[in-house]
């Protein structure tokens, strides 16, 4: 198994395409792929896994309908197709 690297705050928000203080206050809310490193109280140092960050957003994008769930393809749904 690769071992994926840790990434700053600001390569994270470039990948997401967001700005670096949005997706530091989706780090402090408790957005998956988000780790604070050090013990300091007032400000935390953040590192990102790139494919749990991706993983996150591709499911609360399924859970909104924005995006199909893959398991859904090829299922007829009901109702009317307009």
């Amino acid at each position: 198994m690769i071992e994926e690297s840790f990434v700053s705050a600001e390569e994270a928000a470039a990948f997401l395409s967001v700005n670096r203080r949005y997706l530091l206050a989706l780090a402090r809310k408790g957005i998956a792929g988000a780790y604070p490193l050090g013990t300091g109280t007032k400000r935390k140092v953040w590192v990102f896994r790139l494919s749990e960050l991706a993983a996150e957003i591709i499911s609360k994008k399924q859970r909104a309908g924005v995006i199909p769930n893959r398991a859904d393809q090829g299922m007829i749904r009901p109702g009317s197709p307009r």
